[in-house]
């Protein structure tokens, strides 16, 4: 009955699924785990009518014009450019750190010289690691850098990552970047926004396909099995293409121990008034248990709201236990070694294929998302 089957309704299985009915003719079976579609995109009105990412913020950006152009088929958009703010003592200040931040924490007379000798040294416009800054000889940059780490990045890593200072790497640190310039926008790509009527409206008009069926709340082991390099689908050998985009763990039972994540506890609360904190996102780089508030209403630019709604996100161990969602892979060989055990047991599986977060085990922002499983359905 079905040529393909496509495992997991978030972004890379829904756009996999579209691809596949629309421009190669395929009859394709979604089959989704949770109660919805959208995976951690997914989004809905609070009881209050205000729209909350359920999974914590998500911001679409892009530079790639085809991703752009192939979304834009589904959904209008409220464009932005996205701007974070972290609150440090009283302050909050715009990040990643920037000549605006240089000039809130310093005071004019000094922001002003170390602005220029940032400019002299590396270039106006330019995005420089901190680890770079803390290499530099003169005494006023490595002064900015030891800044930047202590008050942008450190506390907020440990919580991020649970990590003691001694256990980040220097990949991690030297990634945080200090910006040459004005801008106060989180990303600098072209694009940057949400959908207008919400990603699950997008979702739902990109399933909307005569080839597509999408099952909510299966879960594929419940239909399908792996055996000897087989694929069998209620109960039948599966000779199609099946894209799986969970967790390569769990369909092989954990059988070499559990993938390490990191999960988030989301706590949602709504105030009266027109605004909690004035930003999008606020980010807790030196206090608090949580990492940062959301605010949505300005995430998404909704008016005339009833009050206004926030989310709290408190990181913790993923452990498999009910209810606790994977969110991101903790990076090291180590892990990575682990995972390869695991994909490699789908070697010999000629048309199975593994697509996105948590069958790749890495990190993927959606428009980069969006063109991989573009690329795969092509090759399909």
């Amino acid at each position: 009955m079905y040529d393909c089957i496509v495992i997991g309704a978030g972004i890379a299985g829904a756009v996999a699924a579209r691809k596949l009915a629309e421009e190669k003719g395929k009859r394709v079976l979604v089959m989704e785990r949770r109660p919805h579609i959208g995976g951690n995109c997914y989004d809905e009105k609070d009881a209050h009518g205000i729209l909350i990412h359920n999974y914590g913020p998500h911001i679409f950006h892009t530079g790639l014009e085809e991703v752009f152009a192939y979304l834009s088929r589904f959904t209008d958009w409220y464009l932005f450019g996205h701007e974070v703010v972290a609150k440090v003592g009283e302050q909050l200040i715009p990040v990643p750190f920037n000549l605006n931040t240089l000039h809130m924490v310093y005071g004019k007379e000094k922001a002003d010289r170390l602005e220029q000798k940032l400019i002299e040294t590396y270039g106006e416009g330019s995005r420089v690691p901190i680890m770079k800054l803390r290499e530099n000889e003169d005494a006023d940059i490595r002064e900015i850098a030891q800044y930047v780490y202590e008050n942008v990045f450190l506390y907020y890593t440990m919580k991020q990552w649970g990590q003691k200072p001694e256990e980040i790497s220097p990949e991690v640190t030297g990634r945080v970047p200090v910006l040459i310039s004005y801008d106060n926008r989180y990303f600098q790509d072209k694009y940057q926004g949400v959908p207008a009527n919400g990603f699950t409206e997008m979702f739902e008009k990109m399933l909307s396909h005569p080839g597509i069926t999408v099952e909510c709340g299966t879960d594929c082991l419940s239909r399908m099995r792996f055996a000897d390099n087989e694929i069998y689908f209620d109960g039948e050998k599966f000779d199609g293409d099946v894209i799986y985009t969970g967790a390569l763990d769990e369909l092989f039972a954990c059988r070499y121990g559990r993938l390490p994540y990191r999960s988030l506890d989301f706590r949602f609360e709504h105030y009266d008034g027109a605004s909690y904190q004035g930003h999008s996102v606020v980010n807790y780089t030196v206090s608090e248990d949580f990492t940062r508030i959301t605010e949505f209403k300005f995430l998404t630019g909704q008016k005339d709201t009833d009050g206004t709604t926030i989310v709290k996100e408190y990181p913790f161990a993923y452990t498999g236990a009910e209810g606790e969602i994977p969110y991101y892979a903790i990076l090291n060989e180590e892990n990575q070694a682990l995972y390869e055990k695991y994909r490699a047991l789908t070697a010999g599986m000629e048309h199975f294929h593994l697509l996105g977060r948590l069958a790749e085990y890495r990190y993927y922002n959606i428009d980069a998302m969006v063109k991989r499983a573009m690329e795969l359905a092509d090759r399909l």
